[in-house]
């Protein structure tokens, strides 16, 4: 699925409503329904452009973080059966 808006433009987007004009006017100047608004209202409520950056760097690192942890317990679980094996 191909995203049409970054994330700096629904953010842009949703301060435009917040400063006063119409969820509708605001839907139909820039091409988008109602319902993707809500959704994005949601989703970033009250963020700011450098916190959905930081967000992305944070999950980035925790996937990675989590990738090592899988490896490394891999590693211990591989290295006990091995002395199990000798015992």
């Amino acid at each position: 699925m191909r995203k049409r808006f970054s994330e700096a433009q629904i953010l842009g987007f949703l301060r435009e409503a917040e400063g006063g004009l119409s969820v509708k006017d605001l839907c139909r100047r820039h091409g988008f329904s109602e319902a993707s608004y809500y959704l994005w209202r949601n989703k970033f409520g009250g963020a700011q452009v450098s916190d959905n950056k930081r967000l992305r760097e944070l999950e980035a690192e925790n996937t990675r973080l989590k990738r090592l942890l899988a490896e490394s317990m891999l590693e211990n679980e591989v290295a006990r059966e091995a002395l199990e094996k000798k015992r």
